[in-house]
């Protein structure tokens, strides 16, 4: 069993910055790929960005490319999504996900994730 903690949403004038971390307890974190999503209202939860689990491969969708960087510490258990350029329409709730896996590519769709956080929400205003 794998326990997520997302933090660092918040309020964010258009063109600012946020930095969204998760934490995750409750097994070895390294061997995971680790995936952010968002869902904003009325919409389905969409893909974000992914990180294999050595770090070192990343996959951004084609609305956040360039804007945001995924990255994670497994010293700290920890996965963070930089996010820069923000425009009202990044406005939504994110969440961070777990899957378990050794292999090198992370998976994209949100049904090959095995654990998720509760979410947090970020709000852009224009």
């Amino acid at each position: 069993q794998v326990q997520l903690v997302e933090s660092g949403g918040g309020l964010a004038q258009a063109g600012g910055s946020l930095r969204l971390s998760c934490v995750a307890s409750g097994r070895t974190f390294s061997r995971t790929a680790m995936g952010w999503f968002r869902q904003g209202p009325g919409k389905e939860r969409e893909f974000v960005a992914a990180i294999s689990w050595s770090g070192g491969r990343t996959y951004y969708s084609d609305a956040v490319e360039d804007r945001f960087t995924i990255s994670r510490d497994n010293t700290k258990n920890t996965v963070y999504l930089q996010m820069n350029s923000l425009k009202p329409e990044d406005s939504a709730v994110y969440y961070c996900a777990v899957k378990v896996t050794t292999s090198l590519v992370p998976p994209l769709q949100p049904t090959r994730y095995d654990y998720w956080g509760q979410g947090t929400q970020v709000t852009v205003s224009s």
